[in-house]
């Protein structure tokens, strides 16, 4: 009878023992082929050596003159204020002083945008540019006991 109850109690401790496992525990084990590493490494390197691609932005401000440069500093802080998450470009092309706005892949994503711009910029319009590659998000997964 001894022996029984011991043999009942080793079984209905093994699930407890089980727990320890991370799957089990609440944790997540992620095997992860080493060539997946290896490709977003050639990712960022092509990404690196060509960082540009056709796409669209918005103009919003063009001038020449003496305060040109003031103004379209003024323009660009003040659209970074009200617009932080989209990039803002100065330049310059004899005579002109040019702020454009965004980095669209398409001319409809312009557009709409152009559309929320129209009020603050009257003279606002789509130009057909090289932009930049929007950025990757890179992420890590790490095994960690919960």
């Amino acid at each position: 009878m001894k022996y029984l109850i011991f043999i009942g109690f080793i079984l209905f401790s093994l699930p407890a023992v089980a727990q320890t496992d991370p799957v089990q525990a609440g944790g997540v084990v992620i095997h992860q082929d080493a060539r997946v590493d290896s490709l977003l490494k050639i990712r960022k390197q092509l990404n690196a050596e060509y960082s540009q691609l056709e796409g669209f932005r918005v103009q919003i401000f063009m001038e020449s003159g003496n305060s040109a440069v003031q103004q379209a500093e003024s323009i660009i802080r003040s659209f970074r204020e009200e617009f932080p998450d989209v990039p803002a470009y100065l330049s310059f092309g004899q005579p002109y002083y040019r702020i454009r706005v965004g980095d669209f892949r398409n001319r409809i994503e312009a557009e709409g945008f152009l559309r929320t711009l129209i009020g603050r910029y009257n003279q606002a319009f789509v130009v057909k540019e090289r932009i930049n590659l929007p950025t990757l998000k890179s992420f890590s997964i790490q095994n960690q006991d919960l």
